[in-house]
């Protein structure tokens, strides 16, 4: 039987949605093996991805393409889920807590069943047009999705927080599995941090490819609107930590806004406004 990279990714969809359960039962009934389990099939998924990404590469070569499968939606959803799962397993070997995984992977199974069984996204791998035909394609691509993967789990750590609910308080067994406030409110803060220099880096680097593109550094399209209120949301999250000391659930709320804003930047400029990124749709 011939594996295409789009077979793999599929099966993918479904590696991650055991690990979700998985994760959903190590925190409700706490067996180690169970959470070990969790990150092996994690760990298993991630590897599959890397493979599979690696395949379409190739497969774009094969038919004279010959580019990084990082142009359209489809490639860009199996990204941003890999880039997920990645950022989730630093964190699982940072914390070795893996009841946090209940919370990361589904956004990572989410993206990509959402690429692999959506009628309104293609996986056939298409020729570039000319102005995606640049080396910053890669650069931009690559540092955008790394600050949306650091909030996608800062949001989940956000979700986590709020249902927490008072460390010192809190009886249920659940709840107590969680990570502690304190503890929760760090991760956050360090999630952000990271996404944000990311998305910075991201901005930076698609301005430059959009001169190189366009002749213009900024246009006001749509898309390059949406990332710049999603930088000032995380922007306002950082400042208000470092100047006014918030903490707790109002960087959880904010980390959560940040997410929606990252979703609209990412779908809702694709099917609802029209500008020079829509041809991230097709």
């Amino acid at each position: 039987m011939h594996l295409s990279s789009s077979y793999i990714l599929s099966i993918t969809t479904f590696v991650y949605l055991g690990a979700t359960a998985v994760y959903l039962l190590y925190w409700i009934f706490r067996l180690e093996k169970v959470g070990l389990f969790g990150t092996i099939v994690t760990v298993t998924g991630f590897i599959m991805q890397t493979v599979g990404i690696g395949l379409r590469w190739y497969e774009s070569y094969q038919l004279g393409y010959g580019h990084a499968p990082l142009s359209n939606l489809y490639e860009s959803l199996v990204f941003f889920s890999w880039v997920t799962i990645l950022v989730y397993l630093v964190v699982e070997i940072k914390t070795k807590n893996r009841v946090i995984g209940a919370f990361a992977t589904p956004f990572a199974c989410l993206a990509m069943a959402y690429a692999s069984f959506s009628p309104n996204v293609q996986d056939t791998i298409q020729p570039l047009i000319p102005a995606l035909q640049s080396n910053w394609l890669i650069a931009h691509v690559i540092t955008c999705f790394l600050g949306y993967a650091s909030f996608a789990v800062a949001c989940g750590f956000g979700i986590m927080y709020l249902i927490r609910g008072d460390s010192r308080k809190s009886t249920s067994y659940l709840l107590e599995a969680l990570p502690s406030r304190r503890v929760l409110d760090e991760l956050m803060h360090q999630t952000i941090i990271f996404g944000f220099l990311w998305l910075t880096v991201g901005i930076i680097t698609g301005a430059v490819w959009a001169n190189q593109a366009w002749g213009t550094y900024w246009s006001w399209d749509p898309k390059e609107t949406w990332s710049l209120i999603t930088w000032f949301v995380y922007a306002t999250a950082l400042h208000a930590r470092f100047v006014r000391g918030w903490a707790g659930k109002k960087i959880a709320y904010l980390s959560i806004i940040g997410f929606v804003s990252v979703i609209f930047t990412y779908f809702g400029v694709n099917f609802l406004l029209s500008g020079l990124h829509s041809y991230g749709s097709s």
